[in-house]
């Protein structure tokens, strides 16, 4: 103490007598005792003041989720507290305008004409038409400049309700969310489509399978194995409104269809969403399918009127492409099978006849052998490796094997009349680029592609880090979206930076499909690895819009997403874009910095979406934080009703 200094106070000195001594012992209790009380005062009036905030904040949040954040100084501290978010539906008969904004401190994004209510910005028609129609160039992709870009928030159209339930929905999508009758009389005799009351029904029917798709895939099933696993991802060119595809999936077969916006077959990759199939706008034309090489099992057309054996074999070539050795390529309709058809496909002997023996060469030079054929299907497979086709006289001049370019780039990539070679290999019963499991176990076992050392900067034990990281983040995410836990809420499903597949994957025992997306912009191209799963995905410049309908997906995961596009482009445009992909009340869960999070969080404000800012599940303490967000229910008003 001051008092055994020689600098003491007069109060403290040294020349005290027995009673100042015991007059000083009762000050130092006294002082002792008042500063007791005082600290007890004061926590006690603190955390009465906490406990006043706390019932406003739980106040309210029982009336509105619009301000669920908590303060600026206090994100540090976040606890992973469950608000009460509406995850309530709609009323199939209510019908509502956009609600009012949600914060007067925030830019409110206003709700489009009902004209944009199945707008594709990169699939714009009106926009098309200034393209080349040679090889059908005009319907590729073609996106709006920044100033064309839409800075308002698609309506869903008047009546608008939550989609049936999977597998309900492979049969039947309500007449109010694509209310299109086009094809229910283009295709009446195929039986694609049908509408009845204030639904579509689907009975399975195709082009060339008008008694259903089940029926024709059990006719495919008697010429190649369906059943062993060893087929699990499949791509439908040209695929309608995606029957096969969805008529796979009881068959544990994933699918990727995918066919072109045209007012011929109007809406048909909507309906394929709408139902609950993977589905992508796109086109066999000038440029690459957003695919990685050897992704797919089996490739499919059933009379998708593409030009397979023209310009050099292009089309072709691409299925050569993606197809992984081993693969299956199916093709039905013209002109497999032209005797029995020739009057019904309105074309001469001589044509079809010269077209059989064109495709038939091209599927020769690329190595492939005509596997089976019977009635209207035949099918091709392509090899194990390049050895006998490289040393082979007769196949090496055409096409040429490709040289220096790499097979997996796939963005904008314009097609090529060279054939991808394979990895190398040492003996001709060896599959170029390793052997895949069979599925289910394919999920799950180390990628032929990063076992290999092919996948640059992912290693084994990378991966297997990975899927435990992805079990544990998908549990907690079970904890603060509990409609997760429950097996059917979510079907169609976008992860925007999927990276191995390790959210998709831990997700693999629900009844839904993930659309697993490689941005064009990620350090490693990892789809291949994704597609070696048994998951499907695409590539995706996420400063541009997908090539996919509004109202897409009932659940998007954006992992680092908006990291990965600062100072690339606008963040309002990407949240306006996942906005125009997400059905009403469907879901987002953000993985990103906090201060990437509060931005967008403003944003989301604007978009009128329910936000709550959450701890990483790891720790409170790090700045990488969890924004979860609930769209709401809303519609354009009943004076704007789509014309039909």
């Amino acid at each position: 103490m001051a008092g055994n200094n020689g600098n003491s106070s007069p109060a403290y000195n040294s020349g005290k007598t027995k009673s100042s001594v015991n007059n000083g012992c009762c000050f130092k209790k006294s002082k002792l005792f008042y500063m007791a009380l005082v600290t007890l005062l004061c926590s006690v009036s603190y955390f009465f003041g906490v406990y006043q905030h706390s019932l406003l904040t739980t106040t309210s949040q029982k009336s509105t989720t619009k301000n669920c954040l908590p303060s600026k100084t206090n994100l540090t501290s976040l606890e992973p507290i469950i608000t009460d978010l509406d995850f309530s539906s709609g009323s199939e008969d209510e019908i509502s305008t956009a609600p009012q904004m949600a914060s007067e401190n925030v830019y409110e994004f206003p709700p489009c004409d009902i004209k944009y209510s199945e707008y594709t910005p990169c699939e714009d028609l009106t926009r098309s038409l200034k393209f080349d129609r040679d090889r059908l160039i005009y319907k590729e992709r073609h996106c709006p400049e920044k100033e064309e870009l839409l800075k308002c928030r698609i309506p869903a159209p008047y009546g608008y309700k939550k989609p049936f339930k999977w597998p309900q929905s492979r049969d039947f999508a309500w007449f109010a969310n694509v209310p299109h009758k086009h094809l229910t009389a283009a295709k009446a005799v195929q039986n694609w489509i049908r509408y009845e009351e204030d639904r579509f029904r689907f009975p399975g029917g195709g082009t060339m399978f008008p008694k259903g798709a089940d029926k024709y895939i059990d006719d495919i099933g008697k010429l190649i194995n369906l059943k062993d696993g060893s087929i699990r991802t499949a791509i439908d060119t040209g695929c309608g409104v995606a029957s096969w595809g969805a008529y796979l999936l009881s068959r544990h077969i994933l699918t990727m269809s995918f066919a072109p916006k045209d007012n011929n077959h109007e809406a048909q990759v909507q309906f394929a969403l709408e139902r609950g199939v993977p589905a992508l706008i796109g086109i066999l034309a000038s440029t690459r399918l957003p695919y990685p090489s050897r992704a797919f099992d089996m490739a499919h057309c059933s009379r998708c009127l593409i030009p397979w054996s023209k310009n050099g074999g292009q089309y072709l070539i691409e299925i050569d492409r993606i197809l992984r050795p081993g693969g299956y390529w199916i093709l039905s309709g013209p002109p497999v099978n032209w005797r029995n058809h020739v009057r019904g496909w309105k074309r001469t002997r001589e044509d079809l006849s010269s077209e059989k023996s064109d495709i038939e060469a091209v599927a020769k030079s690329l190595c492939w052998k005509k596997f089976a054929k019977k009635g209207d299907i035949a099918i091709w497979q392509k090899p194990l490796n390049h050895i006998q086709c490289k040393s082979n006289p007769k196949l090496i001049h055409k096409p040429l094997l490709c040289d220096a370019q790499d097979p997996d780039r796939a963005w904008y990539t314009k097609l090529e009349t060279c054939l991808t070679p394979l990895p190398v290999v040492s003996g001709l019963a060896d599959i170029a680029g390793g052997k895949l499991k069979k599925w289910p176990e394919r999920l799950t076992a180390i990628p032929p592609r990063i076992s290999s050392g092919s996948t640059n900067g992912i290693t084994e034990k990378m991966f297997k880090e990975d899927k435990h990281m992805w079990n544990k983040r998908i549990a907690y995410y079970k904890t603060i979206n509990y409609e997760l836990k429950t097996k059917g809420r979510y079907r169609n499903v976008l992860d925007m930076n999927a990276h191995l597949g390790g959210f998709a994957a831990a997700l693999a025992d629900y009844p839904l499909w993930v659309m697993n997306v490689v941005p064009n912009e990620a350090k490693i191209n990892t789809l291949g690895v994704i597609y070696e799963r048994g998951l499907i995905g695409t590539y995706q410049n996420w400063c541009e819009a997908m090539s996919s309908y509004p109202r897409s997906y009932d659940l998007i995961h954006a992992d680092s997403i908006l990291t990965l596009y600062k100072n690339r482009c606008e963040m309002e445009d990407i949240l306006l874009e996942m906005d125009r992909l997400l059905r009403p009340e469907g879901s987002v869960i953000f993985r990103d910095d906090v201060e990437v999070l509060l931005k967008a969080k403003s944003i989301a404000d604007g978009l009128k979406w329910n936000t709550q800012l959450l701890d990483y599940d790891d720790s409170p303490h790090i700045k990488v934080k969890i924004l979860f967000v609930v769209k709401i229910y809303w519609t354009a008003p009943e004076d704007q009703k789509l014309r039909q």
